[in-house]
């Protein structure tokens, strides 16, 4: 998960907001609202991280608070996000992100800078995500399931293939290494990110701490 810069809304959200009995089932733009949310999120879910395309079926628009218990957010373009399909439809075990989530409330969003979410992602070497806030920690889990087998072993081989290219380069200096972090966080382009790409810049701010 990493922190997520909200632009401008769709043009086609704004009107529709202000018409009688506006809700989120009668706004028929959504194709273009799925292109917005997944334009500002780079190309990946806004949880696990994983690449997604802006098209139905195989990405879900996401009410970070639900439209079930919060039927007054559901067309606030800063509570919607972009999200993958999260094993819809597969067992209960693998699913995540919103597909897991469901009605369920979460303490933190990544669309909102002040909750400071990228800050608060740790990654252990097995893959597996934490945060030292408690009950992030347990949303991140048992809320969004990101630590389903899947997504554990995507992580872990996104960063075993970036170390094996770095393996025959020898020692980088401080320069090059942040060089490499402008790269997987985006801050030196603006392409669409790698997936899984949080791991990699916790991996190289690591690094970079030691210099």
């Amino acid at each position: 998960m990493r922190n997520i810069t909200k632009g401008r809304e769709p043009t086609s959200l704004t009107h529709h907001r202000a018409t009688p009995l506006a809700d989120y089932d009668n706004y028929l733009d959504k194709d273009t609202l799925r292109a917005f949310l997944v334009s500002e999120q780079r190309g990946i879910c806004c949880y696990c991280m994983q690449a997604i395309q802006p098209v139905d079926g195989a990405m879900k628009i996401e009410h970070w608070r639900s439209q079930y218990q919060h039927p007054g957010d559901q067309l606030i373009f800063s509570n919607l996000l972009a999200s993958c399909m999260g094993g819809d439809g597969q067992r209960n075990s693998v699913k995540h992100c919103d597909t897991a989530k469901g009605y369920k409330d979460l303490c933190r969003n990544p669309a909102n800078r002040d909750h400071h979410v990228e800050e608060l992602i740790h990654y252990l070497g097995n893959g597996t995500i934490t945060s030292p806030d408690a009950q992030f920690n347990g949303e991140l889990s048992n809320v969004l399931n990101l630590n389903a087998a899947l997504l554990r072993n995507g992580r872990t081989a996104a960063l075993r293939a970036l170390q094996k290219m770095l393996s025959v380069r020898g020692s980088l200096t401080k320069q090059q290494w942040e060089k490499l972090l402008g790269e997987w966080s985006g801050t030196s382009h603006t392409n669409d990110l790698q997936p899984f790409c949080g791991v990699i810049v916790y991996w190289i701010r690591k690094k970079l701490a030691r210099f």
